[in-house]
């Protein structure tokens, strides 16, 4: 497919705020989120539903997000040659540099199971099974180019529809959030690094969506696709606050209890969204269509298009 190549330069004016400026809570564990260690092993990846390692996988994914965080960091000050994709959409080195560290982990990881990625695979409408993974190696590529901090990798295995195990990393912003077991997930700062990083080092803090308040909600937006069913959505609700933001950041916003709502009504795809929901319903949040039902996936009859989704914190939309 012929691609429209453009170039981009940025100044080197650009400061990125420091992690976490402003909560300075990545170590803080909650005394109702207690947080146990992940276990250490070495076993491979079963296809047995009840066998699947998560810790080995949070372990060697987490070690990937940091090289693939630094192959992106690498690429964010400089010249960015940007490629227009079939469908108008924005494509950059540094997106096919993070897919290639990411691929080749899943091998290592589970040589057996398919993997979509949006970069190598793009849209199917082969049916993929009940297991496979979904990758991401640069949600927020428009964001990426506009030099903003708020574009992530995602990683995300799927089993019977359902997003199981999901990895999201802001490299801009060191932060990781990560499934490191059945309804558990935590965060932790986390620097990209050409040569890796180790999970088990890492100050984690599990992950506690928070139940909406009565008096208002705070609700958040995508600043590249805000459209007038957003709009017809939010004023139906006790709105007390509302921001905007890009990528799976959202999804990571309402999981750490920042912010109760996130609808979108605009275009998504698969994944843009499974890794995101992963960690927020392990968080004890929901990501749910507009009719109510669960947000599945595996949808190639749709050329893995999502519908419209709303994603809540705790208790949902009651």
């Amino acid at each position: 497919m012929a691609h429209t190549r453009i170039s981009v330069t940025w100044g080197s004016r650009l400061r990125l705020k420091p992690p976490y400026r402003g909560r300075e809570r990545i170590n803080v564990v909650r005394e109702h989120c207690a947080l146990s260690a992940p276990r250490h092993t070495t076993a491979p990846v079963t296809h047995a539903r009840g066998d699947f390692d998560f810790a080995r996988a949070a372990s060697l994914l987490t070690d990937a997000a940091s090289r693939a965080g630094a192959a992106i960091m690498a690429h964010f000050q400089t010249t960015t040659e940007v490629e227009l994709k079939g469908d108008l959409s924005p494509v950059t080195r540094a997106d096919r540099d993070s897919d290639a560290i990411i691929l080749e982990a899943l091998k290592r990881l589970a040589p057996d199971v398919t993997v979509v990625s949006e970069e190598a695979h793009g849209a199917t409408s082969t049916p993929l099974g009940d297991r496979f993974f979904l990758v991401d190696p640069l949600d927020g590529t428009k964001e990426f180019i506009q030099k903003r901090s708020d574009f992530t990798v995602n990683i995300a295995l799927i089993e019977d529809g359902r997003p199981r195990f999901g990895l999201v990393f802001a490299p801009a912003r060191a932060l990781l959030a990560v499934t490191i077991a059945e309804g558990e997930a935590v965060e932790a700062e986390l620097k990209p690094d050409a040569a890796g990083a180790d999970l088990d080092r890492l100050e984690r803090r599990r992950l506690c969506a928070r139940a909406g308040n009565p008096e208002g909600l705070t609700a958040l937006v995508s600043l590249s696709h805000l459209d007038p069913d957003t709009e017809a959505f939010l004023a139906k609700l006790k709105i007390a606050a509302r921001s905007g933001a890009g990528s799976s950041v959202k999804f990571l916003a309402i999981a750490q209890g920042e912010a109760d709502v996130y609808p979108r009504f605009g275009p998504t795809m698969e994944w843009d969204t499974a890794a995101g929901q992963a960690v927020l319903e392990a968080a004890g949040g929901s990501v749910v269509t507009a009719a109510g039902e669960p947000l599945r996936y595996g949808k190639t009859e749709q050329g893995l298009r999502n519908p419209s989704f709303i994603a809540w914190g705790a208790q949902g939309a009651a």
